[in-house]
């Protein structure tokens, strides 16, 4: 499986990682990928260029196994993933202080109806329907992004895209849904996997899929939310998730795909974000997808976990420096806490990360975003 940036890590060459010399992955990483390896009925393992160490798994990896499912691998998000809007907001006509003052309440309850929006996803009422519309926690968020290079101007075109139109950018999952499936699962059977066939794996694929469609509904009313608070009208252009389990053929026999922050390779166009100080990517897959696990990096990855960015960054900075980025964009986040521990400082170099699948033969970028306004949360909890 060895490559362009393609690393074989164990002599079966079950496991692989995707990443250049140019990019610095943690060893802990490293790790948690070999270990959840070596769990029963696991084929093929893939660390991605984005990988960085998770609760007990990697986050930047997916990984396919024969015969069994493996919810925890997945984790407590089910369905969380990025969507992508074209608004008719003209960037000429954009005023950013004006804009930042409208901007509100994307982390209260929503009083729509919420039944009739999930109708429209095929989703029937939940216990999670008064989080829905909202970002939620941790590095999900919400953004105004405005075109910063279009490199391919055909497939730009072809998506309908207008360069002069403001885009939304929305990072949200499933909320209280994904974190129910998991704890029944952990409740009953720990850490242990559960059998393709037995009725309790379909009962949790149940769950899974419903908690991935109630996350569609959700970024999508969140979008609703910003655009509409902006004076705006939305077209969606694409919307992709990062944790889930889907079925796939690997070498020829039926397995099940595993993704914990890893974009669909299978999807025709994807973004991946990189923080809130620096670009995304618009990008269309190509070529053999198969040794990556038709998968792809969901984001720049941590550089450094939550607690250890804000006791690395919070001598160095002022919170109110942090609400404006180097590339001219706004923050909206008025818990302190988050402002550190999401700050673009704690991530890696996403032109990196991209670098490595572009080498690779994995993508091909179709155009970079930058962050204008990136929402968090209105409300202190510090």
């Amino acid at each position: 499986m060895d490559g362009p940036n393609f690393k074989t890590l164990t002599e079966d060459g079950k496991v692989c990682l995707l990443a250049s010399g140019k990019n610095w992955i943690e060893g802990e990483a490293v790790s948690q990928l070999k270990k959840t390896a070596e769990l029963a009925g696991m084929r093929l393992a893939v660390g991605l260029p984005d990988l960085h160490p998770g609760r007990g798994h990697p986050v930047g990896a997916a990984f396919v196994t024969e015969g069994v499912l493996y919810p925890q691998v997945v984790g407590n998000d089910v369905g969380c993933g990025m969507g992508l809007w074209q608004t008719d907001l003209k960037r000429q006509k954009f005023k950013l202080d004006r804009s930042l003052k409208r901007l509100e309440g994307l982390e209260s309850t929503w009083e729509g109806d919420t039944t009739g929006w999930l109708r429209q996803y095929g989703v029937e009422a939940t216990e999670s329907d008064l989080a829905l519309g909202t970002i939620g926690s941790g590095n999900h968020f919400a953004e105004v992004q405005d075109w910063h290079e279009i490199r391919d101007q055909a497939a730009f075109d072809g998506l309908g895209l207008q360069r002069q139109l403001l885009m939304i950018l929305v990072h949200s999952g499933s909320r209280g849904l994904g974190e129910l499936l998991l704890r029944r699962h952990l409740d009953r059977h720990k850490t242990a996997g559960l059998p393709a066939d037995c009725e309790e794996a379909t009962e949790y694929l149940k769950g899974h899929e419903r908690a991935r469609r109630w996350a569609v509904a959700n970024r999508a009313l969140i979008a609703a939310r910003m655009a509409g608070q902006l004076h705006g009208e939305i077209r969606a252009v694409l919307d992709i998730c990062h944790n889930s389990i889907t079925a796939v053929e690997y070498a020829g026999r039926p397995g099940w795909l595993h993704r914990k922050g890893a974009a669909p390779a299978e999807a025709p166009v994807l973004v991946i974000p990189g923080t809130r100080g620096s670009l995304s990517y618009l990008v269309i897959p190509t070529g053999d997808q198969r040794r990556n696990a038709w998968s792809l990096a969901h984001g720049a990855g941590r550089r450094w976990n939550r607690l250890s960015a804000k006791a690395r960054l919070k001598d160095r900075f002022r919170a109110d420096s942090l609400v404006r980025t180097e590339l001219g964009g706004a923050v909206i986040c008025e818990d302190k806490d988050l402002l550190f521990e999401e700050a673009p400082q704690a991530y890696k170099d996403i032109d990196v990360v991209i670098a490595d699948m572009v080498e690779a033969g994995l993508i091909r970028v179709v155009a970079t975003l930058k962050p204008v306004i990136t929402y968090k949360v209105r409300r202190s909890s510090a």
